[in-house]
This record gives C-alpha cells, sequence and structure tokens, in this order.
C-alpha cells in the first residue's frame, strides 16, 4: 500500500481529528501517534527506527494509505519525494493557542515520562533539538516548519487546513463529495492527558 496522504503539522494541529476524517473518506487506514502507541507492530519498528536501526518506509507504514502527527510528520521531506502522488496537508493553528496546547500535553509528557526511548519522546526531543520546554525556540521552529512546507510542496498539492476548516476544504482537495456528517473533533487536552496518564509509547 502507498500513501496517497502526508501530513506535515506537528502533533496538536487537529491531527487526531484528520487522522478520523481521513479514514472516513477513504483514505485510511491513517498513521499516527496513537497507531504507534496501540499497534504492537508499530510501536516495535518505530522504536527501533528512533534507535538507528535502517528500517525500510514501507514497512514502518505498512497497511497504512495516510500519515498525520507524529513520528511521520518529522520526516514529510521525504515522504513527498518518495510518495510524489501523494496529497499533502497541512494542519494549522494560531501559534500562540499551539503552545498553549502543546505546554498542557505532550510536553507535558516530555518532562514527566520514564520511557526515555519511547517514539513519542524520542520525537518530541528531534522536533525541537532538546529544548521542547523553551518557549520562544519551540514557537520559531513550529513556525519554521510551516514557512518550509509552504516554501517546498507545489500549492496544487498542498492544503493548509486549518482548526475550525471542516469538511470542504478537505473533500475539495481529495476530489470526494462532502459527507453527510459533522467533521470530527477528537483529542482534546483532556483526552490526550489521559492517554499520557495511561500509555508510554
Amino acid at each position: 500500500m502507498t500513501l496517497k496522504v502526508i501530513g506535515a503539522g506537528f502533533g496538536r494541529t487537529g491531527t487526531n481529528s484528520m487522522q478520523i476524517a481521513l479514514d472516513l473518506l477513504g483514505f485510511g487506514p491513517c498513521h499516527h501517534m496513537f497507531e504507534v502507541t496501540n499497534n504492537p507492530v508499530m510501536k516495535m519498528r518505530w522504536r527501533a527506527f528512533m534507535q538507528g536501526t535502517i528500517m525500510r518506509w514501507d514497512e514502518l507504514f505498512e497497511g497504512y494509505a495516510a500519515c498525520m502527527d507524529w513520528p511521520a510528520a518529522h520526516y514529510w521531506q521525504t515522504l513527498i519525494e518518495l510518495y510524489p502522488d501523494a496529497r499533502v496537508i497541512l494542519t494549522w493553528r494560531d501559534p500562540e493557542s499551539w503552545w498553549r496546547s502543546f505546554e498542557r500535553t505532550l510536553l507535558r509528557y516530555y518532562q514527566t515520562t520514564d520511557e526515555r526511548e519511547s517514539v513519542g519522546f524520542q520525537i518530541i526531543d528531534r522536533a525541537f533539538d532538546g529544548r521542547p520546554y523553551d518557549r520562544d525556540h519551540a514557537l520559531a521552529l513550529y513556525q519554521a516548519n510551516i514557512d518550509a512546507v509552504k516554501a517546498t510542496v507545489p500549492a496544487d498539492r498542498l492544503l493548509v487546513h486549518c482548526l475550525g476548516d471542516g469538511w470542504e476544504p478537505l473533500c475539495a482537495h481529495l476530489g470526494v463529495p462532502v459527507p453527510d456528517q459533522p467533521y470530527p473533533q477528537s483529542n482534546s487536552t483532556a483526552e490526550i492527558l489521559t492517554r499520557i496518564e495511561r500509555d508510554d509509547e
């Protein structure tokens, strides 16, 4: 199975809602950090990859038609070249809003987990050069990623999907009808805190 959709947005930008939306539209299964958490094979493969084992990308995404969120989003530049026909989606939210959500959830996980070898810890560490707790540094990297995506991906291949945009721009980008149901809203701060307390990726 080849990737048809590649997500380039950081975690906490609506990636879980987008994952659910893509599944509903027939572009799934969609890979997400939750898949690493819940799928023992993905957990094993991504942990090995993060620890330096050479893995093929088709092994890391075996069985998936799309990817959103970390860890995949950290490698979007490689993935868009490897899968040139895939559509690209940059999930976006206002930087200050993103920081507030990130600080309460993923940063909290990073700072409290004992599982330093987990995919979740490792990818956050890499995405922010070991300084996710440095607000200005994290916000600068958040914006740099947005700028890089917009500068790299051709406009006709890219959708910047903001929180609250809903079905219409997404379906237009993918060339499919708008479903007769509300756009998914998932992975609130409360939900992810529950997951953090329960799981280490």
